[in-house]
């Protein structure tokens, strides 16, 4: 959201975003806005009740990101659209609306699902209660049914017109086009890169199979053990299936999925198709990367909205655990036993980040500056008062790191990553298990950097990613 709504405040940009969803449900829906509140999540979004002849109901306006062009939200409610047309359970679509720029979908009335937002998870862990498993496992028959409806029904989505055919295509187009953004963007560094370089080199050559992908599956509704409502499909594509299985892992802890192999067991009873681990394994690295590089864009500054300290929280915690993904694959062993060494004292920068924590603390919050959304602003000051603990001490473990590897001495970290990524560039296989264990401590560094705290098996932020493959069976 840039151009004119960067010049008007908050307050009035909320009420004429509230003013064109009412002047909406009226012409629309026939109806009477009686509440409207607006979520926490990454985009704005409404939950909006109203009333029409004398009946109560509610619509979902869901807004775009504020780093996403209008393409993309109509690509979503045009493969929403597609899904219902075809028997999948989602929320019906209403329509499209201008201002502001959102389409209208049924409100789905049930308990709450947790926000898998890592800013969340850190402070109240998902749970999974038997109920909610119950729905889990079943949502796999949901998904079977989401990945056998034909791509050639999805021929008017321009953006999933052209599928690929050949299987290094098959697994790389989502990844090659989101790091082609990340590059355009300057949000790359050389763990995103060697990453790149390893999904490209590591491509499955036997699988061309290509199915209609939710891109972030796993997220759905519930009501007791049933699933009445399959949702987000901004990020959905066309491919592997084993990309989809691969969300399970890359949502879980933070968003708590349960028994991964036992749901992996029932996609594989439901859909009478095995799974092949080793396939979902590098799936897991491509998916993972791709969300570390669409959540740099919601640091980007001068965007209005986003989540700057949520896209810190995963491009360390979610990066780490990328490379968990392939020590798993390589059978590497990492270390995992790092502690923060005693803080520097604090400094000027310190006193006047203390301040800002204060004084946005006692920010006024209103129906365009909610209370969440001041907790979010006073996160991103908590995490440089921390970095300037201990900016110190990781750029030298981090250069020393790279000094052990390449052999040379640098005067900065800047100089060390210049070179090390001249040596990723290089895309020497040689160099794999050496990079991915240099590049798992030094995630895992900023990892404790931005809790405070060192490795803390009970703060989803520090979950090993769980295992995916049976190393004694070889699967």
């Amino acid at each position: 959201m840039t151009g004119a709504q960067d010049t008007i405040d908050h307050e009035a940009f909320e009420a004429q975003c509230r003013a064109g969803i009412e002047a909406w449900v009226a012409e629309h829906l026939g109806g009477e806005v009686v509440a409207m509140e607006r979520l926490e999540r990454w985009r704005p979004q409404w939950k909006v009740s109203y009333t029409s002849g004398g009946e109560t109901g509610a619509v979902l306006v869901r807004g775009n990101r504020p780093i996403a062009p209008v393409d993309a939200l109509r690509f979503e409610m045009a493969c929403m659209q597609t899904l219902e047309r075809n028997g999948i359970l989602v929320p019906h679509i209403h329509g499209w609306m201008d201002d502001p720029v959102a389409f209208v979908m049924d409100w789905v009335e049930t308990e709450d699902r947790a926000p898998g937002m890592l800013h969340t998870a850190m402070d109240t862990p998902s749970e999974m209660d038997p109920e909610r498993w119950q729905a889990t496992l079943g949502y796999m028959t949901h998904l079977a049914a989401v990945h056998a409806v034909p791509v050639s029904e999805f021929a008017d989505v321009k953006q999933l017109a052209n599928p690929p055919s050949e299987p290094r295509d098959i697994a790389l187009h989502a990844v090659d086009r989101m790091y082609a953004m990340g590059e355009m963007a300057g949000n790359i560094d050389p763990s995103l890169s060697f990453l790149q370089m390893w999904l490209r080199r590591n491509a499955p050559t036997d699988r061309h199979d290509v199915h209609f992908l939710c891109g972030d599956a796993g997220q759905f509704m519930s009501r007791g053990t049933d699933v009445v409502a399959l949702l987000d499909f901004e990020i959905a594509n066309v491919g592997d299936t084993h990309w989809d299985l691969a969300c399970f892992r890359g949502r879980h802890p933070y968003e708590n999925m349960g028994d991964i192999p036992a749901l992996y067991r029932e996609y594989e009873r439901v859909t009478g198709t095995p799974i092949d681990r080793r396939v979902v394994g590098y799936y897991t690295v491509a998916f993972l990367q791709l969300a570390v590089i669409g959540a740099t864009f919601f640091m980007m500054p001068e965007i209005r909205g986003g989540n700057w300290i949520e896209g810190m929280l995963e491009k360390a915690s979610i990066t780490r655990r990328a490379y968990e993904a392939i020590a798993e694959l390589h059978g590497l062993d990492l270390d995992h036993d790092l502690t923060l060494p005693d803080p520097t004292p604090d400094s000027l920068e310190a006193s006047g980040l203390r301040k800002l924590i204060a004084d946005i603390g006692r920010l006024p919050t209103s129906s365009a500056f909610a209370d969440w959304e001041r907790d979010l602003l006073g996160a991103i000051p908590d995490f440089l008062l921390n970095y300037t603990r201990y900016r110190s001490w990781f750029e030298t473990v981090s250069r020393t790191d790279i000094e052990a590897f390449l052999g040379e001495s640098f005067d900065d970290l800047a100089a060390a990553d210049a070179a090390l990524q001249a040596r990723i560039d290089t895309d020497d296989s040689a160099d794999d298990n050496e990079l991915v264990r240099l590049m798992h401590r030094r995630m895992l560094r900023l990892s404790m950097i931005t809790a405070g705290t060192n490795p803390d098996e009970t703060n989803p932020f520090f979950y090993i990613l769980e295992p995916v493959i049976d190393r004694e069976r070889g699967e």
